[in-house]
């Protein structure tokens, strides 16, 4: 069952670009579930939160998007942001 909308910044790790979440007392994480999640109201304080501290930053443009908890899963409402969670849509030619 589907909740409420709910907010969680994400980013781009600085060193090699992957798709990370910020889960809240300065760690960020490559695994969306572990996101920390808050109520739209909470947002700009939760960005804040996770653009503190001295640079560099872990994560490259760090940016609140809009999620859902469909039982245990955090998903995405945006589809761009469902792709990104995802990981890539191709494979790796390793070449």
């Amino acid at each position: 069952m589907v909740d409420s909308v709910f907010k969680l910044v994400t980013g781009n790790r600085l060193r090699d670009g992957t798709v990370i979440y910020f889960a809240g007392g300065g760690i960020w994480t490559p695994t969306i579930a572990e996101a920390r999640l808050v109520e739209e109201r909470d947002g700009a304080a939760l960005l804040a939160d996770a653009q503190a501290g001295p640079p560099p930053h872990p994560a490259v443009a760090p940016t609140l998007i809009e999620a859902t908890r469909d039982g245990e899963r955090v998903v995405p409402v945006t589809l761009r942001e469902r792709i990104r969670a995802g990981g890539p849509t191709i494979a790796h030619s390793g070449g």
